[in-house]
């Protein structure tokens, strides 16, 4: 009797079993309470500033009313909304602050590059460094109101407010973004050169992205720096501006005009660095 023999009859795939991992598990209370509070924290400072703003127009307005203060020197916030819409239709308010904006860009984009373009230089010469490190610590002590006149001279009442911009804002990005590039780890750098990069691909590859950090916190400080510079320029010599608007406002003794521009510009210097913090957070997405 010859035997049977079956060839063994592939089973079909059994489905993968069902996995539970930790990251699959709902968040624990625990978890979800501290959501909770830290939520309502972001409420309540939200409230508290929103708070401490009215509480300081309401002082003021009372202050005023009350005749305190002198409302001739100081205005009073209910004062200023007229004279912000007045200055809204006829267009002045529009024209001035784009002057300033775009100066205020102009210089902090020039003082970026400048600054990081020299950081590297001396990141890549440490005997360019030691020969002008005293010179630019002398440069960046210097009162730079002091340069409106020379600025005036050498470019004229258009561009000197670029100039006092890149005065203010430049010497400061060159020692931050210096000292960034100085604190990068060495072993970095050394494994880097053992891979056969040359010093130019350091710089690009290492140096560069690893002081991102560095580089926003360069950003945080110049757009306000830039800001400064270009006000300080537009007291002196400009025409148009919201800085020429607060000197024009207090030599013919509207204070509401002063006031208003003052505001306007306290408001434009919050959105610039909104947009930074902006840019910060998208950066901290890729770097972080």
């Amino acid at each position: 009797m010859t035997s049977t023999t079956h060839s063994p009859v592939a089973a079909p795939l059994a489905p993968p079993a069902a996995h539970t991992s930790s990251s699959a598990r709902p968040p624990s209370p625990e978890y979800r309470a501290w959501l909770a509070r830290e939520q309502r924290r972001r409420h309540w400072i939200v409230l508290a500033r929103a708070a401490l703003l009215l509480a300081s127009l309401a002082l003021w307005e009372y202050l005023a009313r009350a005749q305190i203060v002198n409302p001739m020197l100081t205005s009073y916030p209910s004062a200023l909304w007229p004279t912000f819409l007045d200055l809204l239709r006829n267009g002045k308010l529009a024209m001035h602050t784009w002057t300033t904006l775009a100066a205020t860009l102009v210089g902090f984009g020039l003082s970026m590059l400048i600054g990081t373009a020299v950081a590297a230089g001396l990141w890549w010469s440490g005997f360019a460094y030691k020969v002008l490190d005293p010179f630019l610590v002398v440069a960046n002590a210097m009162p730079k109101i002091a340069f409106v006149p020379i600025f005036y001279l050498w470019l004229g009442s258009d561009y000197s407010v670029y100039g006092m911009a890149v005065a203010i804002a430049v010497f400061v990005t060159i020692m931050v973004v210096y000292d960034g590039f100085q604190s990068i780890d060495p072993n970095k750098i050394k494994l880097a050169q053992t891979l056969g990069a040359s010093r130019a691909q350091v710089l690009r590859l290492v140096v560069l992205p690893g002081s991102v950090p560095t580089l926003i916190a360069a950003l945080k400080m110049n757009i306000g720096l830039a800001l400064v510079g270009v006000i300080v320029g537009e007291f002196q010599s400009a025409n148009a501006g919201l800085g020429y608007l607060i000197v024009n406002g207090s030599q013919i003794f509207k204070l509401n005009i002063v006031m208003t521009a003052i505001v306007v510009l306290a408001v434009l210097s919050g959105l610039m660095y909104l947009a930074i913090a902006r840019l910060e957070a998208v950066v901290a997405k890729r770097y972080g």
